[in-house]
């Protein structure tokens, strides 16, 4: 998992290099950074959902995690998840991982020209951030250091007056909009 200095850094060359997208006619929307604190229910049950929709949306999906055994958990896990469907996807080993419509990796590249990356366990954010509709970063909301790396992200997106979103779960497990 990478540190997170390493996450801050990372964070810090997107953050630099962001274009002031969206302000000019003809410019290509502002990349949406969608935060999701996960609190009693576990990455692989709320993962699945979050990427239903956006295929639903005709979005292709890249999901990077932090480590080999997370993507060899999730590939199981995406086939599986629900008894009536399975989420069609590949691993970035795979010689068609350009033409999977989601696709677990490690890297920061896009081969199958993803318009959403999720990033799970710390992954850094991608350098070239602005190319995708959206970034969302799943947080364990059980682990402080990364709730206060998120808070972070967060507020550095804000201060750069990025469209940035934070999601916790109620009580009852409702999706609310704290930021």
């Amino acid at each position: 998992m990478p540190s997170p200095s390493d996450a801050k850094s990372s964070d810090a060359k997107f953050w630099a290099g962001r274009p002031d997208a969206g302000t000019t006619e003809g410019a290509i929307a502002m990349t949406e950074i969608v935060f999701y604190q996960l609190q009693r229910q576990p990455l692989e049950r709320v993962l699945p959902t979050l990427i239903e929709k956006s295929l639903e949306r005709g979005w292709r999906v890249i999901v990077q995690a932090a480590s080999e055994e997370r993507v060899e958990a999730l590939d199981a896990q995406l086939w599986i998840f629900r008894d009536d469907s399975f989420l069609p996807h590949g691993t970035w080993r795979e010689a068609e991982a350009s033409e999977q419509p989601i696709l677990l990796t490690l890297d920061g590249d896009n081969p199958n020209g993803a318009a959403v990356r999720f990033l799970i366990d710390g992954a850094p954010m991608p350098t070239d951030a602005d190319a995708y509709r959206r970034i969302v970063l799943i947080i364990d909301g059980e682990d402080p250091d990364a709730v206060e790396a998120a808070r972070q992200r967060w507020s550095e997106g804000k201060a750069k007056g990025l469209d940035v979103t934070y999601w916790r779960p109620d009580e009852e497990g409702r999706w609310q909009r704290l930021g």
